[in-house]
């Protein structure tokens, strides 16, 4: 049986998610698609948004209040991550609260979600320059290190700076054969 087939069987000639019956068509789900567990069934109107998000029209998505609970992992999968991607819009927020998946269909939907809750580090020096592992800095004031007796002069090179993961004002580089932590407003990126 084809898989187009086997999703108008399962989905009774309906799309998915929202309940049409026109321009219907198989919708690859990522990373599981390519068979029927990895798809769902779409309108052309449902397909056409999840492949273009700059089609996306909101209000369309309240179908998934229904969809959501559909018993299909892969449609529970769809509806999260569109969901989430309209969260802004206030009411996805409620239906996500209230939305129930099984352990490894959660997983599957977190993967194509990034996860803004966690903001993104950027280090920047004195000059609001972005800094990347692996840059050259020059010190732009007389700094005393902390714990030794070592003094990182204004204009001094160092090179080859790491980056502190969970801190954008800090960076780690060498000074005087001693490794450091400095902080980014004391710093000019060189090129």
């Amino acid at each position: 049986m084809s898989l187009e087939k086997e999703l108008l069987k399962r989905a009774e000639s309906k799309c998915e998610l929202c309940g049409s019956e026109s321009d219907l068509k198989p919708f690859d789900v990522s990373p599981k698609g390519g068979n029927a567990d990895g798809a769902i069934l779409t309108c052309g109107t449902c397909h056409e948004q999840l492949s273009d998000n700059s089609k996306i029209d909101a209000n369309h998505w309240r179908c998934l209040n229904d969809s959501m609970w559909s018993t299909v992992p892969a449609v529970q999968v769809v509806a999260y991550r569109m969901l989430n991607q309209l969260k802004t819009e206030g009411w996805p927020q409620d239906l996500l609260d209230m939305m129930y998946m099984e352990e490894d269909t959660a997983a599957w939907a977190k993967e194509g979600v990034e996860d803004e809750s966690e903001e993104k580090i950027v280090h920047k020096d004195s000059n609001g320059i972005v800094l990347q592992n692996g840059d050259s800095v020059v010190v732009i004031k007389d700094l005393n290190v902390k714990g030794s007796s070592i003094v990182a002069k204004r204009g001094e090179a160092v090179r080859n700076i790491s980056l502190v993961w969970d801190n954008a004002e800090q960076i780690e580089g060498r000074v005087g054969g001693q490794q450091i932590v400095i902080l980014t407003q004391y710093v000019k990126k060189t090129s």
